[in-house]
């Protein structure tokens, strides 16, 4: 299928989930406009660095449209809620001001769920990891949460730099997705409190 890209560094979606974003370059101005009178979908991506044109990762998430505030300027607020992620194959010659590639959704299996094992060692990693970096979390809520909420959700909006999201994008598997943040969160806690150990994107 074909689908036109937001490449945005940092920004990662998951199926599922939502993504708030300001739209205010006039090239993805055009895209989500284009979008608007299509479908409603676009694609969100990790390029591999800040360049005009720049390598792009091998795997993004289709986002649709859900809400969309059209500013006088010309600028939009847009909510995306993503429906699945994609393996793109080629880019694709467009004549508009954004990218186009031609892309293979990936099929996830929606009922995976975690051991009880997996369940527990990944709330016992992430209480720590937020108590050292102080955050304040309902924890409560989150034992409410599904599996797949849950790593997901913290995948998606944890301050880790992009190569690390990416690699949780990519991960194959719930549990292997939740295997790498529960390292992601271990390493990036050894470092020295008094450094900026996490890029925020």
């Amino acid at each position: 299928m074909k689908l036109s890209i937001f490449p945005l560094s940092g920004a990662v979606l998951y199926p599922g989930l939502q993504l708030p974003l300001h739209v205010f370059e006039p090239r993805y101005r055009a895209l989500v406009g284009d979008a608007l009178v299509r479908d409603r979908r676009i694609g969100m991506i990790q390029p591999q660095r800040a360049a005009e044109n720049a390598p792009l990762y091998s795997v993004g998430c289709i986002g649709r449209i859900e809400d969309v505030e059209a500013l006088e300027d010309g600028r939009y607020n847009i909510v995306l809620t993503g429906e699945a992620r994609f393996r793109w194959s080629r880019e694709l010659d467009a004549d508009t001001l954004f990218r186009q590639l031609e892309v293979e959704p990936i099929v996830d299996d929606e009922g995976e769920a975690l051991s009880s094992i997996e369940r527990a060692s990944f709330e016992r990693e992430a209480r720590r990891f937020a108590d050292a970096q102080g955050y304040s979390v309902d924890w409560k809520s989150v034992e409410r949460l599904d599996d797949m909420s849950l790593i997901n959700g913290v995948s998606q909006i944890a301050p880790f730099d992009a190569a690390s999201k990416q690699a949780l994008l990519e991960a194959n598997s719930l549990a292997e997705r939740c295997e790498l943040l529960v390292q992601l969160m271990q390493f990036f806690s050894l470092g020295d409190p008094g450094e900026e150990i996490i890029t925020l994107q």
